[in-house]
């Protein structure tokens, strides 16, 4: 008698490998893991808002008096004397609310200074290695804030570059005001239709008549 045998079970397929989640164009600027990218949404979602005069910022803005406690949720915390100079690095026309790349391009500095500082070894100079520290931390600050001028490029600081960020802001800021904030940057004679622009050790020691050392 011929055995009808059932058909053979077939092997489940494979079932499709989660794709990796890769970072965006901002997080590979400043040098982040898609999960450390990730960590910062998150957290800046927590205290995100829409605010009318950002309606194209797709992750919204959080309040400057939010700022502290969303670097906290991150384990960025800053001492309350230090949150002066962090607010005038991402809220430079203090307007009041932050966007989401200022914030993201200072808590990747941050996270990157808290790396830095957990691979150091202690030495026995505790103070000085914490002064070294500061200054550097403060640098990097400088040249980020720099960067959120130029849009990630080289410099100088121009007026077109005053007026793109003032937009940004949805500030109405008068030309001849921008004019004179570059010509007290960089020496130009008032008066003079040419500004020019301001270089990165220009910036720098305008940030530290404003009282940040470095």
């Amino acid at each position: 008698m011929l055995l009808i045998k059932p058909p053979k079970r077939r092997a489940a397929a494979n079932k499709a490998a989660a794709p990796v989640k890769r970072p965006s164009r901002l997080a590979k600027e400043h040098g982040l893991t898609a999960a450390q990218e990730a960590e910062i949404r998150e957290a800046f979602g927590l205290f995100a808002i829409q605010h009318p005069d950002h309606e194209d910022s797709k992750e919204g803005v959080i309040r400057r008096d939010d700022v502290r406690r969303c670097l906290i949720s991150l384990n960025l915390g800053p001492q309350r004397s230090e949150l002066a100079e962090i607010l005038s690095t991402i809220d430079p026309l203090n307007t009041g609310f932050v966007p989401f790349e200022p914030f993201f391009s200072y808590a990747a500095i941050a996270m990157h200074s808290q790396d830095e500082d957990e691979d150091e070894e202690d030495d026995g100079d505790g103070e000085d290695d914490e002064e070294v520290y500061r200054e550097t931390s403060n640098m990097e600050e400088v040249r980020a804030a720099y960067k959120l001028f130029t849009h990630g490029g080289p410099g100088p600081i121009t007026l077109a570059h005053l007026r793109r960020v003032a937009k940004e802001l949805r500030e109405d800021v008068p030309e001849e005001l921008l004019r004179d904030m570059i010509r007290e940057a960089n020496g130009a004679a008032k008066g003079n239709p040419s500004v020019g622009g301001v270089g990165l050790e220009e910036f720098e020691n305008v940030m530290r008549r404003a009282g940040m050392s470095f």
